[in-house]
């Protein structure tokens, strides 16, 4: 393990800035769902889970699928913007302000795997689409409600604003909204906004476009999105470069690579165990729970771990944008960390590494952290529907028995 000299030489612990934004590393806690937002509201655990990783030196910790719209939720216990939020969220922005980081929040919509027990009725799609994770149709999004859409983000970037946040991160990735009509799985339309990828771009692009003219040129916008939906006859990579590429020209800040289908392959994300067992023991009626036992299979695929395991796929969006771009997938040691750097990703985002050490920066600076305990079993994010998400793997006695 390198000293504490050489520790301090690490570019990934040196500040970086993503537009006006000055961080004080180049390490982001990833947009994870927390769990924390009982009736939609920001909650005091939500609170103390971003105040302890900021405290523990992160540069930006994010959080996690706020809807823009009421119908835009899979979960009650989801966050959604509004107005009479803002106080909530501003005391969550003032404690981390208060430990020295920013804090970014990630705006989405689940499209057609919102949840219609959540929203109270039929959920909107880029097209009519069975989901096998909700046993639901969705419509297709008429021009009335994409339009509707569109302002929504603005909105909720707005609002962000005002409650303090130093970022918006879009989220056009993992089979929500945008992703959805990025993908010639789930966009099937006959109109301007599907078939040849021009086409299935003109709306995400335009949220893009609505949400900078709506924060003006210098706030910080990050943007989410897939290498690929990793299944045949998703967007594959060579179109996601094209995607990158436009996001860039409607005013993203930086871009966030990822993988990944909600719906279909949620586990390509972040690759490890499935943790079934822990899912069937959550809060789910007696339907859910059968559906999961009967057609699992079809939607939770098991993935081998690898660290770094979007890296390859990244290098092709690196090269094709000027702008920051975010290594993210299987980012758990010192040296994962300082590769990324030496191939020209800007920043770096933790998910599960940080759910384990959220101090594990200031570790770093100490000299006494070099690769995280992570087990990659995956039981955290079932934890995410059972109170809030935690390190399950955590050695009683050691950490916080959360239990």
């Amino acid at each position: 393990m390198p000293d504490i000299a050489e520790k301090k030489q690490l570019k990934v612990l040196a500040p970086g800035k993503i537009a006006g934004l000055e961080l004080r590393n180049r390490i982001i806690r990833a947009g994870c769902f927390e769990g924390m937002c009982p009736g939609g509201s920001p909650s005091d655990a939500l609170t103390d889970h971003h105040r302890e990783v900021a405290a523990g030196g992160t540069a930006m910790t994010t959080v996690a699928y706020c809807s823009v719209s009421f119908d835009g939720r899979a979960f009650g216990h989801e966050i959604w913007m509004r107005e009479e939020i803002v106080p909530g969220l501003r005391k969550l922005t003032d404690a981390v302000h208060l430990e020295g980081a920013a804090v970014n929040i990630q705006l989405g919509h689940c499209g057609f795997f919102s949840n219609k027990h959540v929203i109270g009725g039929r959920p909107i799609g880029a097209s009519r689409k069975f989901c096998t994770f909700r046993y639901a149709f969705a419509h297709e999004m008429t021009e009335e409600e994409i339009n509707r859409v569109k302002e929504d983000f603005g909105k909720a970037a707005a609002l962000a604003i005002k409650a303090g946040f130093d970022a918006v991160e879009i989220h056009s990735g993992h089979g929500y909204l945008l992703s959805q009509f990025l993908s010639p799985y789930t966009n099937l339309r006959q109109d301007s906004y599907g078939g040849s990828l021009e086409n299935r771009m003109r709306f995400p692009a335009s949220v893009i476009k609505h949400v900078r003219e709506t924060v003006g040129p210098d706030f910080p916008i990050l943007v989410k999105m897939n290498l690929s939906d990793g299944f045949k006859g998703g967007l594959e990579l060579d179109e996601a470069v094209e995607v990158a590429k436009l996001y860039e020209a409607e005013g993203a800040s930086a871009l966030v690579l990822s993988g990944g289908f909600t719906a279909k392959t949620p586990f390509y994300m972040m690759r490890g165990r499935i943790p079934l067992k822990e899912w069937l023991q959550g809060p789910k009626s007696i339907v859910e729970k059968t559906g999961l036992r009967l057609f699992s299979g079809l939607f939770l695929q098991t993935y081998p771990f690898e660290e770094m395991f979007f890296l390859e796929e990244s290098r092709k969006v690196r090269d094709a944008v000027s702008i920051p771009v975010v290594l993210i997938g299987g980012i758990c040691s010192i040296d994962n960390m300082e590769k990324a750097m030496q191939e020209g990703f800007e920043f770096v985002e933790l998910g599960r590494a940080l759910i384990r050490d959220p101090d594990l920066v200031r570790r770093m600076e100490r000299g006494d952290w070099e690769a995280s305990n992570c087990d990659h079993c995956n039981r955290c994010v079932a934890e995410m529907e059972n109170g809030g998400v935690w390190c399950v793997s955590k050695v009683k006695g050691q950490y916080q028995d959360k239990k």
